[in-house]
Formats: structure tokens, C-alpha cells, sequence
């Protein structure tokens, strides 16, 4: 996905994203719906030209969708995986709608790096679930003080509930099942794409770093969706409820 000199300069950002895409939708094929919804909920609560927290931007996967669905928008993307940023400041280097900031999430001054006090709308997706209750709560406080009133906030992941077990067996037996034909098919997973990144002679240093700051990809404790609405409830939104679920994975909306 580069060229053979091996500089940024050189480097198909795009085909990363692509690439990036086609991985995640191997364990999500609904992926795309969950933006769609995301995005439309935006639109109706704050506008069509919002001022959004990217939180764990990853690759910009969000800025992306938000800025083609809403051209007026601008964004600023928090993430602290050096390769997963490499791309996102790639990818939108020549747009001055969008910024990038290297951010702990679990640092208590982390937004103080933010460019701005305030957004209309903070979205994610599938990014908070290896942190824990506790700093995730943390976290909510903090995003609520961000979310100007009338604001959004929004949580796309997996969020699983306990009181389902025999549904949730069967969730996941059907899900593998499907993901292990469509790895026989030739689809790339986490493990595959980071290797291939690690190739890269762009990307290889910042994955080395990446893998130092995170090792192996670990899950927090995905609690339900409906543990994730009063946890915002409590730490001041006015509203919060699903807007959009799979068998496994919910879109959480708050309203300030």
C-alpha cells in the first residue's frame, strides 16, 4: 500500500482505510448501519454543521462518514495509537476541517489537549470496550462536561447482557461461524492486518510503538446497554437510550 520509496509522501492512505474497513466489517458485517444511524441522529439533535469529538479516532473511520455526510462539519480526532493516528493524519492531512490530538483516555487531563471546551456531538465506536467500568464511568463524566447543553453524545460497541445466556451463545456461535467461512474465503483479521502494517515501511515503527503501549488486544468488561444509560444518566445527560442494536452490539445515544 506504498509506494517503493517507502515515504508518507508515498503512501496510499486510502487503500489503509480500505483495508482497515474490510477488517472490522469481518467481525461486524453490520458495521456500516451503525454510522448510518449515528450519523442521521447528529443531523436531527445538533444540525448539519456540528463542531465532534472523534473519541478514539482510530483511523478516522467516523471523521471520514461524518465529513462526506456533512460537509460543513468539522472534527478533531483523540486516539493514542501511534499507528492507527498515522493514518487518520494521512489520510486528512490537506483538510482543515479536521485535527488530530495523541490523548490517553484514562489520563484525568487528557481533553485539556483538545482545541476547543466544548462540541456539539462526541461519537465512537467500537473503541471503549477494553476499558474497564470504572475509568469508563471516568470517562462519561468527562465527556458529559464536554457535550455542550442540547448535545450529543454517542457509543457504538459491544455491550452485552447477562441476563441472556442462552441467547448470547447462540449470537456468538452463529457469528463465528460466519466469520471462520469468511476467513476460509481470504478475509484479514486483526491479528493479519497488524503484521501486514508492521511490513510497511511507513507504518512499521509506529505499530512497534503501538504494541508497546498496548500488547495484545485485551477487552475491559463490556457491561450492558443498559448499564452504559444510567452511567451517562447519572453523570449528567438528560436522556439516554439504545438507537440502534445488533444481536451484539448497540449504538447508545445521550442528550445533554
Amino acid at each position: 500500500m506504498t509506494t517503493t520509496t517507502g515515504s508518507a509522501a508515498g503512501t496510499d492512505w486510502r487503500a489503509w482505510q480500505e483495508s482497515w474497513d474490510r477488517q472490522q466489517e469481518w467481525y461486524m458485517p453490520d458495521r456500516e448501519d451503525r454510522f448510518r444511524i449515528m450519523l442521521d441522529m447528529v443531523e436531527a439533535l445538533v444540525g448539519p454543521e456540528p463542531r465532534v469529538l472523534d473519541l478514539a479516532c482510530g483511523t478516522g473511520t467516523i471523521t471520514a462518514r461524518l465529513l462526506t455526510r456533512l460537509p460543513k462539519a468539522t472534527c478533531t480526532g483523540v486516539d493514542l495509537d501511534p499507528a492507527l493516528l498515522t493514518i487518520a493524519r494521512g489520510t486528512f492531512q490537506a483538510d482543515d476541517r479536521v485535527s488530530f490530538v495523541t490523548a490517553d483516555l484514562k489520563d484525568p487531563d487528557w481533553f485539556t489537549r483538545l482545541p476547543y471546551e466544548s462540541y456539539d456531538a462526541v461519537l465512537t465506536a467500537t473503541a471503549l470496550h477494553w476499558l474497564h467500568s470504572e475509568p469508563l464511568a471516568a470517562l462519561y463524566g468527562r465527556v458529559a462536561e464536554l457535550v455542550r447543553d442540547g448535545g450529543v453524545f454517542m457509543n457504538a460497541d459491544h455491550m452485552i447482557d447477562e441476563s441472556t445466556p442462552r441467547i448470547n451463545a447462540a449470537e456468538r456461535a452463529r457469528r463465528h461461524a460466519r466469520m471462520d467461512q469468511a476467513r476460509a474465503n481470504g478475509a484479514v483479521d486483526w491479528a493479519e492486518w497488524w503484521q501486514l502494517a508492521a511490513q510497511d515501511p511507513v507504518l512499521a515503527e509506529p505499530t512497534a510503538r503501538r504494541f508497546e503501549i498496548y500488547g495484545e488486544h485485551a477487552d475491559g468488561d463490556m457491561p450492558s446497554a443498559q448499564w452504559h444509560a444510567r452511567v451517562l444518566r447519572e453523570k449528567g445527560f438528560a436522556e439516554a437510550r439504545p438507537v440502534w442494536c445488533s444481536p451484539s452490539d448497540t449504538l447508545l445515544l445521550a442528550l445533554k
